[in-house]
């Protein structure tokens, strides 16, 4: 079959919800400045989607660190990679920074999270190597897994005795081909908020060989004392041998870093083929990096803040009955029952008649039956934001278990048993 041919028949387990969902459940398009309140189809909504966790997109400093690096040295500056031309005092600086700040002897600067994780794990692991995951790692790691020649195993969602046999499977595989084992998971799984099994997994060590590398992408900036992660959380930094973080979330930008020993950072940096061959990190961000990272340092307020505003509204939702399932982190998943189409007749109500905006998951992301709706809390929250939301959830629900919104769902014009 011709190729274009073959995907207009299928577009793919998501695109098939494009016909009447694009531009509103899938790439909607919000505009005013990123924060609680955004405006969407031309109304103000409260607004639950953006991972600016500590509310900095906005926050004063930060745009006045970026508004100068952007006048002092353009969009572009440094020039091609960083091997090449791109290396500056200032990437080095903020390296330093976040490798103290994670604990690690040494971290180095990526231009994106997603390309990272992948560009990591392809560079870490020979064909005689085994990489040992969770099931329910993000899809970047599972990208990244998918470039290995060797053997892979999961093991079942936060289940140490599963991450023990499949560790089992690959020590026995490692001593015949003389590699090592990797072991990948998250400090916090982005759509059901639970932080990853890291101290457990950490204390497999004492029995078997094998490193340890974390995505806390969702972690950085929330958890722990100083705000360094899940592991710093669980007390088991030193135990992560490769720390890795997203800019887009806590950091309210682009980027992201890798921490580790120096020798392996350095490793890194000579065969992480995404960033040798591609152009440097651009000062504005490397500049207003550095303004984050010290604000996340030196105002412990602004994560307490987030997390007075998680409390409210996780402990309003689960009061009322809602199954926010077993989050212990800022991430709120909402688990409702229903069909893909009823969760996209439920969004509509929910954005247009209660002013409320949250990210909607279906199959087959989440199982079948299932509605995900995401809340990600954040600093800049209010009280006021928080209380119409509540009540939302609760005009929401009601409808939905009457079925009013099963019955819509069957009256709009779309093959409804399809999904």
């Amino acid at each position: 079959m011709d190729i274009f041919q073959r995907i207009k028949e299928n577009p793919g387990p998501l695109g098939q919800f494009a016909d009447y969902g694009e531009g509103y459940l899938v790439f909607p398009k919000l505009e005013g400045p990123i924060g609680p309140r955004m405006i969407f189809q031309g109304k103000e909504v409260v607004f639950w989607s953006a991972n600016d966790y500590l509310g900095l997109c906005n926050h004063p400093e930060v745009l006045e660190a970026d508004a100068a690096a952007a006048a002092e040295y353009g969009l572009f500056y440094p020039m091609g990679a960083r091997a090449m031309s791109g290396e500056t005092e200032k990437h080095q600086q903020l390296e330093r920074e976040l490798a103290e700040f994670t604990s690690k002897e040494a971290a180095y600067l990526l231009n994106f999270g997603y390309q990272g994780m992948v560009s990591i794990i392809d560079a870490l692991v020979s064909k005689n190597d085994v990489i040992v995951y969770d099931i329910d790692s993000h899809a970047c790691i599972v990208d990244g897994v998918r470039l290995h020649h060797g053997k892979r195993f999961t093991y079942q969602h936060n289940d140490i005795e599963s991450a023990e046999k499949m560790l089992q499977r690959a020590t026995r595989i490692a001593n015949e081909t003389g590699g090592g084992i990797l072991l990948i998971t998250e400090g916090v799984f982005g759509m059901r908020g639970q932080q990853g099994i890291l101290k457990e997994i950490a204390a497999l060590k004492k029995k078997y060989d094998f490193r340890l590398l974390v995505d806390d992408a969702h972690g950085f900036g929330t958890l722990g004392t100083t705000g360094a992660g899940a592991g710093e959380e669980q007390g088991c930094q030193d135990e992560i041998d490769v720390y890795f973080s997203t800019f887009a979330k806590s950091m309210a930008g682009f980027g992201a870093f890798v921490s580790a020993d120096k020798h392996v950072i350095k490793y890194l940096k000579y065969n992480m083929r995404s960033q040798i061959f591609a152009k440097s990190l651009t000062m504005p961000m490397v500049i207003g990096g550095l303004k984050r990272l010290e604000l996340l340092r030196t105002r412990p307020e602004i994560k307490q803040k987030l997390w007075d505003n998680v409390n409210k509204l996780q402990n309003g939702l689960r009061s009322r009955g809602f199954n926010l399932g077993d989050t212990n982190t800022c991430v709120t998943p909402v688990f409702l029952q229903g069909s893909p189409v009823e969760a996209g007749v439920m969004v509509r109500d929910l954005r247009e008649n209660y002013g409320v905006f949250t990210s909607i998951v279906t199959y087959p992301v989440i199982p079948k039956g299932m509605i995900l709706l995401r809340l990600i809390p954040t600093a800049s929250h209010t009280d006021e934001e928080i209380d119409i939301t509540l009540a939302a959830f609760e005009g929401i629900k009601e409808k939905l278990d009457s079925g009013v919104y099963a019955k819509q769902a069957e009256e709009m014009d779309v093959d409804y048993k399809k999904y």
